[in-house]
């Protein structure tokens, strides 16, 4: 489906390479005829929802079936879980990821394309969250992707950037670099131990707890490594919804399971701390390599 954003008719040229488009009911920022990049964010969550660098194949995964619908939460990309996490509230990981921010900067050049959009209290936000807040996604496009979420105020708050990838089999990856240590949310959210990589034969659902700097995603179908670097963690979070959800979730073809894979930079175990004098921050880094 991502392919489709670049063909959308343009409604207005920011610069060179940023363009505004619609899908559906959503405007997004278009980011192409870049020498390094396509990519392309929504304004609603600030939700990016491709990235491709020149040469390479998409790198975020995105259901077919997902709506762009004002306050409908986009199946794929790089959704912006907060100010939690889960289903501990409602809506579902938040209401970052279904209201519409505002585009405050943007730059470039021939290396990369620079975003920020802004989000911040209303009275859309006080029922939820009664706090004063801003809160900023800063996006750095081009050959690798940076997403830094930064929020400012005087709360704490569990996160996510909840990474949907592209890859070639979901039976044929390993992830490896998310630790030992997990919460295993398909069993009840029992603690439990991981040895090796992880690979993917059914439903997975994992927060894991003492994960490295740096995890791998390892794609032999595609030839390819993916990197997600991960800053101001303290989780990373590996989900697959396998066939039986697949088929039953809404947004999803019976067979989406098999061609993504969810590896997510989070603060679920220790909630961002945001004080006056120091914002909480949250940021994920992603590169490519041949396998």
């Amino acid at each position: 489906m991502s392919d489709s954003l670049f063909a959308l008719p343009v409604k207005q040229t920011l610069s060179p390479s940023l363009t505004l488009r619609q899908q559906d009911q959503l405007p997004l920022v278009v980011v192409v005829d870049h020498p390094q990049v396509r990519a392309a964010v929504t304004l609603q969550g600030a939700h990016l929802v491709a990235w491709q660098p020149t040469g390479e194949q998409p790198v975020l995964w995105l259901s077919e079936k997902s709506a762009f619908q004002e306050g409908v939460a986009i199946r794929g990309g790089v959704p912006i879980c907060w100010p939690w996490f889960g289903k501990v509230a409602t809506p579902n990981h938040g209401f970052a990821r279904i209201l519409p921010w505002e585009l405050s900067h943007h730059s470039e050049d021939d290396q990369q394309v620079q975003l920020t959009f802004t989000l911040r209290d209303s009275t859309l936000t006080e029922p939820f969250f009664p706090h004063p807040f801003t809160l900023k996604a800063h996006f750095t496009l081009g050959q690798t992707c940076s997403i830094e979420l930064v929020a400012e105020g005087e709360y704490q708050a569990t996160a996510a950037l909840h990474s949907y990838f592209t890859v070639g089999a979901i039976g044929d990856i390993h992830v490896s670099g998310l630790g030992a240590n997990f919460i295993d949310k398909v069993n009840g959210a029992q603690p439990a131990q991981q040895q090796g990589d992880v690979t993917f034969s059914g439903e997975v659902d994992r927060v894991y707890t003492a994960p490295t700097e740096t995890s791998l995603i390892h794609d032999p179908v595609l030839g390819r490594v993916i990197e997600v670097h991960h800053q101001h963690h303290s989780d990373v979070v590996a989900w697959n919804c396998g066939q039986s959800l697949s088929q039953s979730i809404g947004d999803l073809a019976d067979d989406s399971y098999l061609s993504y894979v969810c590896v997510e930079t989070a603060r679920v175990s220790a909630p961002l701390i945001s004080t006056p004098a120091t914002p909480a921050r949250l940021q994920q880094t992603l590169r490519l390599r041949k396998s």
